[in-house]
């Protein structure tokens, strides 16, 4: 009845996960200043209910990642950004 015990078969072919280098897009584009009247480059580090996203998702250092929570801050505090929402994006 079990011809081949040894032999195993896939639905689909078992895939390895190669995770990409999380860079720091600040220092690669070697920008130093972050504008917070700029609320469409801010999106970028929201998620869906218009939290900031933390650096180990971003991937951008911790220096940067300082600029970009104080420049959110400011533009919540312009009525850029919301502080809260169902769905930002």
């Amino acid at each position: 009845m079990a011809q081949n015990q040894s032999e195993i078969r896939y639905l689909t072919p078992p895939s390895v996960e190669v995770k990409k280098k999380k860079y720091c897009r600040f220092r690669k584009s070697n920008i130093k200043y972050i504008d917070y009247k700029d609320p469409n480059f801010l999106k970028k580090f929201l998620n869906e209910q218009g939290r900031i996203l933390p650096r180990r998702i971003t991937g951008t250092s911790a220096k940067y990642q300082r600029k970009v929570a104080q420049a959110i801050e400011r533009a919540r505090h312009l009525a850029m950004l919301p502080y809260l929402t169902d769905l930002m994006k």
